[in-house]
């Protein structure tokens, strides 16, 4: 098997990736021991980054400008946001979707459809201002149904868009706006689907990457000015860089065990921020070897800087004119798988 591989052309992409893999020093911006650092966001606008510990229930901003971070919300759980036009935030957590004007607290927009309970993790907005969020009930030890990948539209209206995911996770639009990027951490999968702007659909759903069981699981996700598709590695103490045909084209090392999420920012969005975890979350699909009881987990907040440029990310435009509900007609799934 040795000799196979190093008679085959296959050393000329180990050496590639080996040369790529140490191209990157990665600092720590500020440690607050986040129990689960997750939903990283750049701010453009105000040259912020934003992220949360989902497990503690703080949301976090840090000024690049003046590197100083801040606390900005307490007690509340994020798995997920996006900016909205107003200059508010969307948030998605285990109860449902909210919106947050910055001022007062957040505000719950929905908590169901029909009899689904909206039991959200990760989200993101399309590029017509609709929100994009996948529910989880994955449980490592008892048997639980399977999660769905919604669609919000800017009125309010709720769509289940496909279903049958085990722990969803990170989204990612390909810069056309015309691919849609959706993790299922623990089948180790990244789906592609083909998306319709217009109506906010999806179609065709394929497998984008399948993570190998000795790796990490994917975790969050983005997608950077190239086309190419990066995945934080839970479990896997790296940051993965995929092509748009779902090759791996470099991995990148980060310090903790537990890398959940990752964003680009700075000026010129070359600046990549890391989120990781510092409350250990053994499961039965950690890879072989993993020592779910020793080492360096997380909980800091990492940045560095390979040169690679990123994307803005879409807002939302929620209408909340319209009294917030829990939806009660949904859509049967639309995606043809």
């Amino acid at each position: 098997m040795q000799g196979e591989f190093w008679s085959s052309g296959r050393i000329w992409l180990w050496l590639v990736l080996l040369e790529k893999n140490t191209m990157s020093t990665c600092s720590i911006v500020c440690d607050d021991t986040n129990l689960c650092g997750e939903a990283p966001l750049w701010d453009a606008a105000n040259q912020a980054l934003y992220w949360s510990d989902c497990v503690g229930r703080k949301f976090y901003s840090y000024d690049a400008k003046t590197k100083r971070r801040a606390l900005v919300l307490a007690d509340f759980e994020v798995n997920g946001c996006a900016l909205d036009q107003s200059g508010g935030f969307v948030f998605s957590n285990n109860s449902g979707v909210w919106f947050w004007n910055k001022t007062d607290r957040p505000v719950l927009v929905a908590s169901e459809v029909g009899e689904e309970k909206l039991q959200l993790n990760d989200c993101i907005a399309d590029p017509d201002g609709r929100v994009l969020a996948g529910s989880s009930f994955y449980s490592p030890s008892d048997k639980y149904p399977f999660g769905k990948l919604f669609c919000v539209q800017t009125d309010g209206a709720i769509q289940i868009l496909d279903e049958g995911f085990h722990l969803a996770n990170g989204l990612g639009f390909s810069p056309d706006g015309r691919t849609l990027y959706f993790t299922d951490s623990v089948a180790r999968l990244i789906y592609a689907y083909t998306y319709d702007r217009v109506i906010g659909r999806t179609s065709g759903r394929r497998t984008f990457v399948r993570v190998d069981s000795n790796a990490g699981l994917p975790d969050g996700l983005t997608v950077d000015a190239e086309g190419f598709v990066w995945s934080a590695e839970w479990y896997g103490s790296c940051i993965s860089r995929y092509d748009p045909d779902g090759r791996l084209e470099r991995r990148l090392y980060v310090p903790a065990k537990q890398v959940s999420s990752l964003m680009f920012g700075g000026p010129d969005l070359r600046d990549i921020f890391v989120t990781s975890a510092a409350k250990s979350e053994p499961m039965p699909v950690m890879p072989p070897g993993y020592d779910p009881d020793s080492g360096y987990f997380g909980g800091g907040l990492f940045h560095m800087n390979v040169g690679i440029q990123g994307r803005p990310e879409y807002k939302t435009r929620l209408e909340l004119g319209i009294p917030l509900w829990s939806a009660k007609n949904p859509s049967e799934p639309s995606c043809s798988k």
